[in-house]
């Protein structure tokens, strides 16, 4: 009996020994070790921002500027105004405007401000024809903008219009012609005549035309609608107006576009151009902006949506549009379109303008 008990306890101590090395063995097994691994995660940088003083229209440039935004990720501050008062303002805040781009309607604006404006980099450059461009650098033109003698095509053909506009100031053309004398496109066109003509013979066709009864407009829009019901049989605008009523109201609209035959100012091929001011914070943003509206994308934009001539080639324009080819163009320099304070002079002896 003894013996039975004394072996029943050495088999139980056996078997709990065993538990407990067993038990050993798997805490040792299930160890957890803790390990710290640092990781270096690259954030990507923020693209930045991009302020616009822009003297076009928000309604024709406002889209593309947002398509570009969207496009890059830059944050774009648009300040929009007349080509001329944004030319002023940047003159008030010299050194301290918070502008990168200046984006102007025409060359005359922007070379009123050139002395702000830095060298923009021969590839933009290059991008346009050398007679879009600034002579020294300054600004790129964005598109190309036609001066044409829109005319009523219930009263005429266009072999009735003389090759040239000085033939405007013969007395039968008397109380059918309009203009837009405070338009800054009228002003470079006459800007141009300046250049081309001389001051005399350009105060003598301005006379000539206030003699003849001509009908003031405040601006390109309502002279096209006014010749296209015969309120005037002709008047002096910019091409692309004449396009967006025929947008809406087909062929069927009754006037159409004239380019001179002479090939004189009054045919003249401004741009819409841009610069970058040499204190802007932001120059690889706004050279971005420049290259970005010279793409293939933004110049088709131009060309279907505002119905302007876009400067770069591949890019297809409206069937109405007659090809820049195919226009006669004076040999006058964009950069003898800069003087516009002597026109305005000019305009205002004549009685064109108010003094």
């Amino acid at each position: 009996m003894n013996n039975r008990i004394t072996t029943l306890a050495y088999l139980l101590a056996l078997m709990a020994i065993t538990l407990i090395g067993f038990a050993l063995v798997a805490c040792s097994e299930t160890k957890t070790v803790t390990e710290t691994v640092e990781v270096e995660v690259e954030v990507p940088a923020s693209p930045g921002k991009l302020v616009v003083y822009s003297g076009r229209k928000e309604s024709l440039v406002g889209p593309i500027i947002e398509q570009f935004s969207a496009a890059t990720g830059i944050e774009v501050g648009v300040k929009y105004g007349k080509t001329s008062e944004i030319a002023a303002l940047l003159g008030e805040e010299g050194a301290n405007s918070p502008a990168d781009v200046f984006f102007a309607q025409d060359p005359g604006g922007l070379g009123s401000v050139a002395d702000m404006l830095t060298t923009i980099p021969a590839a933009t450059l290059e991008l346009v024809p050398e007679w879009a461009r600034s002579p020294v650098g300054k600004w790129v033109g964005l598109s190309g903008r036609a001066r044409v003698v829109v005319y009523n095509t219930e009263k005429l053909t266009e072999a009735d219009l003389p090759d040239d506009i000085r033939g405007f100031t013969d007395p039968k053309w008397k109380g059918k012609i309009g203009w837009p004398p405070t338009n800054a496109s009228f002003k470079t066109m006459v800007t141009g005549m300046r250049t081309a003509w001389g001051e005399e013979e350009t105060k003598n066709w301005l006379e000539g035309i206030v003699a003849n009864d001509v009908t003031i407009y405040p601006k390109n829009t309502p002279i096209v609608a006014a010749a296209a019901a015969g309120e005037v049989e002709v008047g002096f605008v910019n091409h692309y107006y004449l396009y967006r009523f025929m947008a809406e109201e087909g062929d069927s609209f009754a006037a159409r576009n004239y380019h001179p035959r002479s090939g004189g100012p009054e045919a003249l091929v401004m741009v819409a151009g841009a610069g970058i001011l040499e204190t802007a914070e932001n120059k690889e943003n706004a050279r971005r902006f420049l290259e970005f509206m010279l793409s293939k994308v933004a110049q088709q934009y131009f060309a279907s949506s505002t119905y302007e001539y876009p400067l770069v080639e591949g890019v297809k324009i409206s069937r109405h549009l007659t090809p820049l080819s195919e226009i006669t163009k004076p040999t006058i320099d964009v950069s003898d379109l800069e003087d516009l304070d002597a026109t305005s002079k000019l305009l205002s002896e004549t009685g064109v303008l108010p003094e």
